[in-house]
């Protein structure tokens, strides 16, 4: 064989071993990228919400499953339910009144066990912290953002406050389009899929669409930044935190966070835990903080934290620190919210609590907020 040959034939070879050895060492990060490609495929979307911890990054939380919650004589759904469950595609619900489980049902082939994905439901549960630490002096709501997380000198959220940042007022144009692969929120997903860091993709926006403080507009990313100051005000992790001062003495587990590729936890929608769990924490809500006869969280926190206190727009949903609050409320009736069909429903005057995991394509057609709450307001007042 010709010299050249032989040369081509080695060259050939080595760029295959290198290619090789490159796809082993990416494994990982396309294994992750391919599931946020595929991770609402109608086929798959059921499967993957609770199976969350095996397609991404995510740190275990050192939980200690409470007691059962008490059970009461079962109440019937009201009439409709069982098509309203197929229609917005429930997969686990949950109804609590005066403290106990009045019904628990699972769909669409998943169970009591599974830990389900949060999504922004996760955003209240980081409410729920924050409340803790401002109790404590830790934080307070008029410290500016960057005081506890420097890295943001600069960007968008420099000469914002953790007031204007918790209720979604930061001013930061960030683009919440869920169906627009070239969004910021889907930009982001690839972010944790290929192992980047999110501080850094936050501290990269630097362009605002309104004042700090004035017009709301959710944006995901704000969550996020609730969560850089945290870390930066204690020092410690927010798996840690969680774990310490809510969830073990909630009595919830097991659960976990998914983590971008430095370990930082995905504050914004990456909690997974069982649905029964989700309605603990509406359960301790709906007790003003109290859970097991213990003050978890104070009683002051979640009257301000639950009100509609953000700059929505006239007659629109109101909003508060990291809550939904109907724009025709009842005093007490907030609730926590996630893409896909992910609802924590509290009502304090009824004591009532409904958790719901959901795998809803149509989560944002027109009407499916109305239809929700209006299915919520019924089994609240056992309206059959």
């Amino acid at each position: 064989m010709r010299t050249w040959a032989k040369r081509l034939i080695l060259g050939l070879l080595a760029i295959t071993v290198i290619c090789a050895a490159a796809a082993l060492w990416k494994r990982e990060e396309i294994s992750r990228l391919l599931a946020v490609r595929s991770l609402f495929a109608p086929d798959r979307i059921v499967r993957n919400f609770s199976n969350m911890d095996a397609a991404f990054l995510h740190v275990p939380l050192t939980t200690e499953p409470g007691p059962p919650l008490p059970r009461a004589e079962p109440i019937d759904l009201p009439t409709g339910a069982d098509q309203w469950i197929a229609d917005r595609a429930i997969t686990g619900l949950v109804v609590l009144r005066d403290g106990a489980m009045t019904h628990e049902s699972y769909h669409l082939g998943t169970g009591a066990e599974d830990q389900r994905i949060s999504w922004s439901v996760a955003k209240s549960f980081l409410s729920l912290l924050i409340g803790q630490l401002v109790a404590d002096g830790t934080l307070e709501l008029a410290d500016p953002v960057v005081l506890h997380a420097p890295e943001l000198l600069n960007s968008a959220y420099d000469g914002t406050s953790l007031l204007d940042v918790i209720q979604m007022e930061s001013g930061v144009a960030f683009d919440e389009n869920y169906f627009d692969k070239d969004s910021d929120i889907n930009r982001m997903g690839r972010i944790i899929a290929l192992g980047g860091a999110l501080d850094d993709f936050t501290a990269s926006f630097t362009l605002r669409d309104r004042d700090p403080g004035g017009a709301w507009k959710y944006v995901s990313i704000d969550t996020h930044v609730l969560g850089m100051v945290v870390r930066g005000a204690t020092g410690r992790s927010i798996p840690d935190l969680m774990t310490e001062r809510l969830l073990l003495p909630m009595g919830i587990g097991p659960a976990s966070y998914l983590t971008d590729g430095v370990g930082t936890a995905f504050v914004l929608g990456g909690l997974t835990m069982r649905t029964v769990d989700y309605a603990r924490m509406g359960l301790l809500v709906q007790q003003g903080g109290i859970l097991s006869a213990r003050q978890i969280v104070p009683d002051t926190w979640i009257e301000e934290s639950t009100r509609a206190s953000a700059h929505t727009a006239p007659g629109a949903v109101g909003y508060g620190y990291q809550w939904w609050i109907p724009a025709d409320a009842a005093p007490g009736e907030v609730i926590a919210r996630g893409v896909y069909g992910q609802y924590v429903y509290i009502d304090r005057a009824s004591e009532v609590v409904i958790a719901i995991n959901g795998a809803d394509l149509q989560f944002n057609a027109p009407g499916v907020w109305d239809d929700m709450l209006g299915m919520f307001r019924r089994i609240a007042a056992k309206d059959t």
